[in-house]
């Protein structure tokens, strides 16, 4: 997919050119993407929380159904993770296995950037989407064993932090490492402050969300948000020193990165 054309620095994108970017290019719901420029990038990018949001939802009502209809915490939770791979047609745990190859195999940029691009899954790729899995599954099953309502609310805020980690991987300053793909249409086009701001309004969205259950839920669901997100731009930023620059590969790798963090935060306490 080629690379954006380069637009003036104060055109803008309509909200609903930036949904139909987002949804379009981060879901397989039907959205058909009208603008494929910078501006509609960034207004995409932007909100890409939400497409999170709505992800999240869809994930959280199999799940819920299955757990008050007599289903075990652990049916419940695999069927919760297997519906956002459905939505993205696999494309975040792809990416995330392809990125495990890239980084594992110790080869230069450009050739680790090749193994990337191959359609098959070396080894690295096969542990880390095994073991993604596996935390997500388990994560979530001690989260559904809690009740319907902890299980939904922990599926849609680690599937609202994958979203805001690829926000804060598309702002100023993050390299494409390819001239063509998702990588190079969505790198550096969130500038710095609107992509804090974001995170920001998801933590504290997290933390609104849990307040039913508690202060201290509302804080273990803000400092998972957080930790999420740390773990993403640790990897984003090991990319950047080992590809050059991210892919869309790597942007799939930080979305699962950061909802299996949160997910595994979520578990602790």
């Amino acid at each position: 997919m080629p690379g954006p054309p380069l637009s003036p620095p104060d055109e803008r994108a309509s909200l609903r050119d930036g949904l139909r970017f987002a949804f379009g290019t981060l879901t397989v719901l039907p959205a058909r993407i009208t603008r494929w420029d910078r501006p509609a990038a960034r207004t995409g990018m932007a909100c890409a929380p939400l497409v999170g949001l709505v992800v999240g939802l869809c994930a959280a009502v199999p799940g819920c159904l299955l757990l008050l209809l007599g289903a075990s915490p652990l049916l419940a939770a695999v069927v919760t993770v297997a519906v956002p791979a459905a939505l993205t047609r696999g494309l975040h745990l792809d990416g995330l296995a392809d990125t495990a190859d890239g980084l594992g195999s110790a080869k230069p940029a450009d050739t680790a950037l090749r193994i990337m691009k191959q359609s098959d899954i070396g080894p690295f790729g096969v542990i880390c989407l095994v073991l993604a899995l596996l935390v997500q599954s388990a994560a979530l099953a001690q989260a559904y064993a809690d009740g319907w309502f902890r299980g939904a609310l922990a599926t849609v805020v680690a599937a609202v932090a994958a979203r805001t980690a690829l926000t804060l991987a598309s702002r100023d300053g993050v390299p494409p490492a390819r001239h063509e793909g998702l990588g190079a249409a969505v790198a550096g086009v969130v500038p710095i402050r609107s992509a804090a701001a974001v995170a920001a309004l998801a933590v504290a969205a997290a933390a609104v969300a849990a307040l039913p259950s508690g202060l201290p839920a509302a804080a273990q669901h803000a400092v998972a948000v957080l930790a999420g997100l740390g773990a993403a731009e640790l990897l984003l930023r090991r990319c950047v020193r080992r590809f050059d620059g991210v892919t869309g590969d790597v942007f799939g790798a930080l979305a699962e990165v950061a909802a299996t963090t949160t997910l595994l935060a979520l578990s602790l306490g």
